[in-house]
């Protein structure tokens, strides 16, 4: 399975860049809020939401991990379906709402509470062991990785996560032991940084120099990796090698100070002057070798309405960093404002594959789908959507519109128990709507007549 490639310095640098413009929309819970009028004469959705979503270190690795076997999201033999398994789904996706939103004990609580109604669901017990770490609950965390070692029989990202509580507790050998056998294959970009940590700590600094020299390579953006190779140097002996590692670990370190500054300076030309103004302070973060810087740029026009000028910086994000679900979802969410259906829906469906269990990326997604009129295909999405977040009313509404269509093209063609069961579950969603009521009154009433029973 293809895993991301965002580090955990792009998260934070990623993180960072947004807090600095001061947009408050980067929260994703003020999440996707999709009115929907007029149906089903219009197909005019009307997407009112903060432009994008946020995540910082720990949020972006949740949101990227996408083990090979035992956490993988399409339920296996070990995640088994219950009869409550749309609560516990439910669960799990307000748990990765406040999670995004950086609420760990908030998200920790709805795990929690999907794992009582279902403790074989695994990617509740990884993310709740996540969350715990990243609120410095370690025991906790520990207890819970050490279990979900033992049930996906030690899956990679599980014994990283082992590996970094080793070092937390200044066990730097046996840190270094998980984190060599993950080597070959990490399941995180960051995982040689945190191997070279390891020897560093160890004292055995050519392996250290060795790794990390590797996530200099695999990130060469992360300031972090200089000002280690400089220690090791420094510790060889090597006074020159470990000067220019420090001036190197500085200059990255300004670097990600200035981008953030020129963050905050197109925030603000934004807010108070036209775009024409204002768009040669930004176009300062156009830089098409930095995905992050790009990503800002396009959440900045949009969040303050300059669709068509976010696309090129998205897009080019989006080739940059093609793994990571929150560029696809924001490239997605603009094609959707500017009407682009056809490419917002490849768009989306992309985020969703790539973070099947976010809400926003899938109730957009079926909006998408209905703008397209692809009905039958919009109503999977949509039910999904509403299994996730059943509190949304928006998602809700365009379920119960969508299943309206589909009950009536059904009538249309006498198949009365396929229209049966699309009308209950408008029935489910509006318990007390007349009209549906007598709908099914009258399918019923088809279906108890032989000569009028759907066709076989």
């Amino acid at each position: 399975m293809t895993r991301p490639k965002t580090a955990r310095a792009r998260a934070q640098r990623r993180k960072g860049l947004r807090s600095a413009s001061r947009v408050s929309p980067f929260r994703p819970s003020c999440a996707l809020r999709l009115r929907v009028g007029a149906f089903p004469t219009t197909r005019a959705i009307v997407l009112i939401l903060g432009f994008a979503l946020t995540v910082n270190a720990e949020a972006a690795r949740v949101a990227a991990f996408e083990p090979s076997t035992a956490l993988n999201p399409r339920p296996a033999q070990h995640e088994s379906s219950t009869p409550d398994s749309n609560t516990a789904q439910a669960y799990l996706g307000k748990g990765y709402e406040a999670e995004k939103d950086d609420r760990y004990q908030e998200a920790a609580e709805q795990f929690m509470a999907a794992l009582a109604v279902n403790p074989r669901l695994i990617r509740a017990r990884y993310q709740l062991a996540v969350c715990l770490f990243a609120l410095g609950n370690l025991p906790e965390a520990r207890e819970e990785f050490e279990r979900l070692a033992r049930e996906t029989r030690g899956d990679p990202g599980v014994v990283y996560y082992e590996a970094r509580l080793d070092l937390r507790a200044g066990d730097a050998a046996a840190a270094a032991q998980k984190l060599a056998s993950l080597a070959d294959h990490p399941p995180f970009p960051d995982t040689a940084y945190y191997l070279g940590e390891a020897y560093l700590e160890e004292g055995e600094f050519d392996k250290a120099e060795k790794w990390l020299k590797a996530a200099a390579r695999s990130d060469p953006r992360d300031y972090r990796v200089p000002d280690h190779l400089a220690r090791v140097y420094l510790r060889k002996g090597r006074k020159a090698e470990a000067e220019s590692q420090f001036r190197l670990s500085a200059e990255l370190r300004e670097r990600y100070n200035q981008a953030s500054r020129q963050a905050v300076a197109c925030s603000h030309a934004l807010e108070s002057d036209p775009f024409a103004k204002a768009q040669p302070d930004c176009q300062k973060l156009f830089d098409l070798r930095d995905p992050d810087k790009l990503t800002t740029l396009g959440l900045l026009y949009g969040r303050h309405g300059h669709y068509a000028e976010a696309v090129p910086a998205l897009e080019k994000a989006a080739q940059l960093d093609p793994d990571s679900y929150e560029v696809q979802h924001d490239l997605g969410l603009t094609y959707f404002r500017l009407k682009w259906y056809d490419k917002a829906r490849t768009a989306l469906e992309r985020s969703a594959a790539l973070r099947p269990d976010f809400f926003g990326s899938n109730a957009l997604l079926g909006a998408t789908l209905y703008a397209l009129r692809e009905d039958e295909t919009a109503y999977e999405i949509l039910d999904r959507a509403h299994s996730l977040n059943p509190e949304d009313g928006d998602t809700a509404n365009l379920l119960f519109q969508e299943s309206l269509i589909l009950a009536g093209r059904e009538e249309a063609h006498q198949h009365y128990e396929l229209a049966r069961t699309y009308l209950e579950k408008a029935r489910r969603l509006r318990p007390d709507d007349g009209g549906v009521l007598q709908r099914l009154s009258a399918v019923s009433r088809h279906l108890d007549n032989p000569q009028t029973k759907s066709p076989k």
